[in-house]
């Protein structure tokens, strides 16, 4: 899959409206039960990304945008501000905010992910496009040095350490990431004076597997 190493303007993500999708198939039986099922183990997010602009240079710096995607061709990162950290919003990402894995003393490499509770259910999203220089990690609840002790591989989300975790070590993460999305739509319609009377353009994005 063709992606781009490169985030759409988040002054302009800023402001607009999506988040998670599932997909979920609803029988309805005889008896008025149902049976519920989904072929999906992972949501997919989807975003508006015209809800956002607020300038003709907004729209101006949009359509480059585009264009330079190519349309739905290229992916590239999205800042979903309503999401973006390993900790919640209000709080700076720490060391110790998500456990990423359990030391073998073998092991060197670690997925990034971040874990979503709620009473007793749990779902843990794999996080694949970290920001660079936001990975904070601990060993153990040991903070490690980045370039001395770990590298962060950017591009897959995963964490490389110089020597293996000891064996039923916990290893923890924290971090800022964006979401790989591509432009859901191969067509901007924009018109000046519709922008001026209120109206904005439809830019849909949709959150890509990678």
């Amino acid at each position: 899959m063709s992606f781009h190493e490169i985030r759409f303007p988040a002054n302009l993500s800023f402001g607009s409206v999506g988040g998670p999708e599932r997909r979920t198939d609803v029988v309805t039986l005889v008896n008025g039960f149902e049976e519920r099922n989904t072929p999906w183990a992972h949501s997919r997010r989807r975003y508006e990304a015209g809800s956002s602009l607020r300038t003709l240079d907004d729209i101006d710096a949009l359509i480059a945008f585009f264009e330079a995607r190519r349309g739905k061709m290229h992916g590239f990162r999205w800042k979903d501000w309503a999401d973006y950290k390993s900790c919640v919003p209000s709080l700076q990402p720490t060391a110790i905010d998500q456990v990423i894995g359990i030391g073998d003393g073998v092991q060197t490499v670690f997925a990034l992910t971040k874990t979503y509770r709620s009473g007793e259910q749990t779902y843990t999203r794999r996080i694949t496009k970290p920001v660079a220089g936001t990975v904070l990690v601990a060993v153990a609840r040991d903070p490690k040095v980045e370039g001395l002790e770990f590298t962060v591989d950017t591009l897959r989300g995963e964490v490389s350490f110089a020597v293996p975790p000891d064996l039923g070590v916990t290893v923890y993460a924290g971090f800022e990431f964006d979401v790989p999305v591509r432009f859901d739509t191969d067509m901007i319609m924009t018109s000046i004076a519709s922008f001026q009377a209120g109206e904005i353009p439809d830019v849909p994005v949709l959150e890509v597997r990678i």
